[in-house]
C-alpha cells in the first residue's frame, strides 16, 4: 500500500535540504531579488525624468496665474522704470512661453522666474529624497520577499531530495504525493513516485525470483537425499537400485533444466552484442518439426502459418522464444488440443486451447516459476521459466510480449511484436477459414 512521506522536523534540518537552502535558494533569491530591485529603480528614474520635464513649467503657470492685478508701482523692483501695466490674472496670458508673455513686464517675469526656479529645486529635491528612501524600503522587502518566495518554490526539491537520500529496500513502498497545481515541480514529483513504483516491482519481482529459485533448487537436492538415504538405506536389492538410479537420473535432469533456463534468462537479460538478420518464419517450421512427436503423443494438433519474417537479432536466441511459445502451447493443453502458431509483419503469434485461465493471472505466468497449476515431477514437466525466458529475449530484441486468455476454447494467446526497424515482412499472417 503506498503511503504518502512523513515529513518530520528532523528532515527539514537534513543535510540535503540545508544544501538546497544554501545554495539554490541564495541563488533564487539573488535573482528574483534583483530583478525587482532593478524594476524599482527603473520606475524610480522614469517617474524623476517625467516629474522634471514638466515641473517647472506647471509650477510657473501656478505662481504667474495666482499674482493679483496690481499696478506695477505696488510691485518690489529695483528698477527706476515704472510702467502702468496690470498683471493680467487669467492663467491663458500667464504661460512665460507664449505670445501673452511678451506683454508683461520684467519685473513680474523675473519675479516668476525666481519663485519658479527655487519651487522646482525644493520639488524635485523632496522628490528625490521620498524616491530613494522608498527605493531602499522596497530593496528590503524585495530581498525577504525573494528570500520567501525562492524557499515556497525549493520546497518540493528539497522533498524529492530528502526522500531519494533515505531510500531503501524496505520503504520503497513511500511516495512524495505532492499537493500542488500542475506544473513542472508537480510533474517532477509524480514521475519520482512513478520511478519509485517500478522500483519496488522490480525489487519485489528479484525477491519472488530468489525465493522461488531457492526452493526450486533445494527440491531437487531434498529428494536426492531422500533417495540416498532411504532407497538405498540397508541392503537394497537390484531392481530397487535399479529404481533409485532412474529417479536420481530424472532429479539431475531438473536440476539441469532449470540451471540452463537460469543462465539462458540472465543471458537474454544481458541484451544483444550482435545483430544478424534471422529468418523467423523458418525457426517456427523448425521448431514445430522438432516438437512434432512430443505433439502427436498429447494428441495436440500443431498448425504452423508461418509468413515470411525477419528480424535483426540473435538466431538461438529466437529459436528458443518460438521453441518456449510451442512447448508451453503443447504442453499446456487438453486431449485433442490444438496449437497455431503464425508469423507476419506484426511478428509472432502462438494460439492453443487449453484450460480456461483467469484474466488477472495472465502477468502472472511470465514471472519465473510461476505456473497455473502445481508443479508435477516429470520428463516433461517444465520449470516454470518458459514465458519469463520469452519476455526477456522478446525485450533484447526490443520487442514487446503481450498474452490474453482465449474466450473460447481456453488457452492462451501470446504475441511477440517486433518494432519497425527491427522486422521485415514481404506479406501479412496467413489465416485461413476456420483456422
Amino acid at each position: 500500500m503506498r503511503r504518502p512521506l512523513r515529513r518530520t522536523e528532523e528532515g527539514a534540518g537534513s543535510p540535503a535540504r540545508t544544501s538546497v537552502v544554501s545554495g539554490e535558494r541564495a541563488r533564487l533569491t539573488a535573482l528574483y531579488g534583483g530583478l525587482l530591485l532593478l524594476a524599482g529603480a527603473l520606475l524610480t528614474g522614469v517617474v524623476y525624468v517625467l516629474v522634471k520635464e514638466g515641473l517647472y513649467s506647471s509650477i510657473s503657470l501656478a505662481v504667474t496665474g495666482t499674482v493679483p492685478a496690481r499696478r506695477l508701482e505696488e510691485l518690489p523692483t529695483t528698477s527706476p522704470t515704472r510702467l502702468p501695466t496690470l498683471v493680467p490674472a487669467s492663467p491663458a496670458s500667464a504661460r512665460p512661453d507664449s505670445s501673452a508673455a511678451a506683454t508683461l513686464p520684467s519685473e513680474v517675469l523675473a519675479i516668476t522666474r525666481t519663485v519658479s526656479d527655487a519651487a522646482e529645486s525644493a520639488a524635485l529635491e523632496r522628490l528625490l529624497t521620498v524616491s530613494l528612501a522608498v527605493l531602499v524600503v522596497y530593496a528590503v522587502l524585495s530581498v525577504v520577499l525573494a528570500w520567501w518566495m525562492a524557499g515556497r518554490v525549493l520546497r518540493p526539491v528539497g522533498v524529492i531530495t530528502e526522500t531519494a537520500r533515505r531510500l531503501s529496500g524496505e520503504n520503497l513502498h513511500e511516495r512524495i504525493a505532492l499537493d500542488g497545481p500542475p506544473g513542472e515541480l508537480k510533474r517532477l514529483a509524480d514521475t519520482f513516485d512513478g520511478m519509485l513504483g517500478r522500483m519496488e516491482g522490480l525489487v519485489s519481482a528479484q525477491q519472488r525470483f530468489a525465493a522461488n529459485a531457492a526452493h526450486e533448487l533445494r527440491t531437487p537436492v531434498a529428494v536426492q537425499r531422500a533417495a540416498a538415504e532411504i532407497g538405498l538405506a540397508g541392503e537394497p536389492s537390484p531392481e530397487r537400485v535399479a529404481r533409485i538410479r532412474a529417479k536420481l537420473i530424472e532429479v539431475a535432469d531438473d536440476s539441469e533444466r532449470i540451471i540452463e533456463g537460469l543462465l539462458l534468462l540472465a543471458a537474454s537479460d544481458q541484451g544483444l552484442r550482435e545483430r544478424r538478420p534471422v529468418a523467423v518464419h523458418e525457426v517456427a517450421r523448425q521448431a514445430a518439426d522438432g516438437l512434432a512427436a512430443e505433439a502427436a503423443e498429447r494428441g495436440v494438433t500443431v498448425v504452423v502459418r508461418a509468413a515470411p519474417l525477419t528480424v535483426d537479432g540473435d538466431a538461438v536466441l529466437l529459436d528458443r522464444l518460438v521453441h518456449n511459445l510451442l512447448v508451453n502451447g503443447v504442453r499446456h493443453n487438453v486431449p485433442d488440443g490444438r496449437v497455431e502458431l503464425r508469423t507476419g509483419p506484426a511478428g509472432i503469434e502462438v494460439t492453443n486451447t487449453g484450460p480456461q485461465i483467469p484474466e488477472e493471472t495472465v502477468p502472472l505466468l511470465f514471472e519465473p516459476f510461476r505456473r497455473l497449476t502445481a508443479r508435477t515431477h516429470g520428463p516433461a514437466a517444465g520449470a516454470g521459466l518458459g514465458l519469463s525466458i520469452v519476455e526477456s529475449i522478446a525485450r533484447a530484441h526490443d520487442a514487446t510480449t503481450e498474452a490474453c486468455p482465449n474466450e473460447q476454447g481456453g488457452g492462451l494467446t501470446v504475441r511477440v511484436r517486433f518494432r519497425p526497424g527491427g522486422a521485415s515482412s514481404d506479406a501479412p499472417w496467413s489465416r485461413t477459414p476456420g483456422a
